[in-house]
């Protein structure tokens, strides 16, 4: 399930819950769609983590940078840049 991608894997779990809710399965039916439920939200909680630490490394890359704010500089005129 680690290969699944993180909306296949959700819209995987929602269709187990709403089976889940529906009540309609049996026993055995609905405890094999609850491990795997359990399994994909595992799943999708691992993938959110890494997309965090992602983010949150781009993020303090940024920062490392430093910004300044813009300030145009002031145009020399012609006739003396060309002294």
């Amino acid at each position: 399930m680690e290969k699944m991608e993180f909306e296949n894997a959700m819209k995987r779990l929602e269709k187990i819950v709403k089976e889940l809710e529906d009540g309609k399965l049996p026993l055995e039916k609905a405890i094999d769609r609850f491990e795997e439920a359990l399994k994909l939200a595992k799943t999708c909680r691992d993938k959110l983590e890494k997309a965090r630490l992602r983010v949150e490394k781009l993020v303090k890359e940024e920062e490392s940078y430093g910004t300044e704010p813009f300030e145009p500089e002031e145009e020399e005129d012609e006739e003396s840049s060309q002294i």
